[in-house]
């Protein structure tokens, strides 16, 4: 069978994907260089390199992402809302609901049995509900993105930002730390924020069945534990694949189907 691949050039993040047979055979994640096509290489090599194959194996690639018009190699793109919901339903089959948070927009969705988006709403206005608020908060914590979901966790009396505009939000955390606040407090209280813009999408779309959350991150405990409170339904998870590359995933599978002559390529 044919090696295809997906790559997703994202604002701060870039992934690539390898598959053969349906199955994931290499990956990587990287952090997005200036220029896309720079990101677009350095991701394609990393999975590359884990699968111990080489580009001319490659027999159909379809890029996505803000970035997907600058990838040199692919054969053509995809928007990343179709590649997310149909990476989403191979990471986790019953979903219908579908909420990607990636660099610098949110998106919810809600998909067919087949992973096709039937409906979705986005928000690319404002930074608070995107991984770039989240980067900029650990960034004047001076904690790693991984550590301020945890916070969320350990905190006692969590701060409330008083504004959802990043540059606003960035001044009452600047304020904060100099007040002395734990800064587990603050942490949390910056999930919140984070959560609560997330919800306001994911309310309106009505979301109905299971939940998922593709993008990095779905892999913030604390957002995802306060959103889950927010909007009173569990999102799901997987040990598949890392939620992030889900993207990645969908390209893969729609090169996958152009590489079989349209045959569906998600089972």
């Amino acid at each position: 069978m044919t090696i295809v691949a997906g790559c997703d050039v994202g604002s701060l993040t870039s992934k690539t994907v390898l598959m053969k047979n349906g199955k994931i055979i290499g990956s990587s994640i990287i952090k997005s260089k200036p220029r896309p096509q720079d990101s677009a290489k350095l991701a394609m090599a990393g999975a590359l390199e884990s699968a111990g194959v080489t580009m001319a194996d490659i027999g159909y690639c379809i890029g996505t992402g803000y970035g997907r018009e600058k990838i040199p190699f692919v054969n053509e793109v995809k928007s990343e809302i179709s590649c997310h919901g149909k990476g989403a339903r191979w990471l986790l089959p019953s979903v219908r609901t579908v909420i990607d948070i990636g660099g610098q927009d949110c998106k919810a969705m809600k998909i067919d049995r087949d992973g096709n988006v039937q409906r979705f709403m986005a928000n690319d206005k404002c930074a608070s509900g995107t991984g770039r608020f989240l980067e900029v908060m650990a960034r004047v914590l001076n904690v790693g993105i991984d550590d301020l979901g945890r916070m969320s966790f350990k905190a006692k009396e969590p701060i409330t930002l008083a504004s959802t505009c990043t540059v606003w939000a960035q001044a009452d955390v600047i304020k904060s730390v100099n007040s002395g606040v734990p800064v587990e407090d603050i942490g949390a209280g910056i999930n919140t924020a984070m959560a609560a813009r997330v919800a306001i999408l994911v309310n309106a779309v009505k979301p109905e069945g299971d939940i998922f959350m593709t993008g990095g991150v779905a892999k913030n405990v604390g957002v995802l534990a306060t959103l889950e409170k927010l909007i009173g339904k569990k999102i799901k998870k997987t040990r598949k694949a890392d939620p992030q590359v889900a993207g990645a995933i969908g390209a893969a599978l729609f090169s996958m189907e152009k590489a079989n002559g349209n045959r569906r390529g998600t089972k």
